[in-house]
């Protein structure tokens, strides 16, 4: 695992502690991507993490920019805090 990758997994830990999204939506507001980029993203993820190709998945995860990485990470803190309130 990179330098970067464990400082973005240190980063979700923290904000999964924390049920505050403000610092997090502050984040995402000045990534280069925009909608549909967003989109596309989130579309992508969620048919490679549904597959059995761990290799496949692997490949795309590790070619993602950190714009990306940050979308991820923050779908799944917020995910994770909406599956927790329900």
């Amino acid at each position: 695992m990179t330098e970067e990758s464990q400082q973005l997994d240190n980063g979700v830990i923290a904000e999964l502690q924390n049920k505050d999204h403000s610092s997090l939506a502050q984040q995402l507001d000045g990534l280069t991507c925009d909608h549909s980029d967003i989109v596309e993203l989130l579309a992508q993820y969620q048919v490679l993490s549904e597959q059995d190709d761990d290799q496949k998945f692997d490949n795309w995860y590790d070619n993602l920019c950190e714009d990306q990485l940050r979308v991820l990470k923050s779908f799944e803190i917020y995910r994770a805090h909406y599956e927790d309130a329900n």
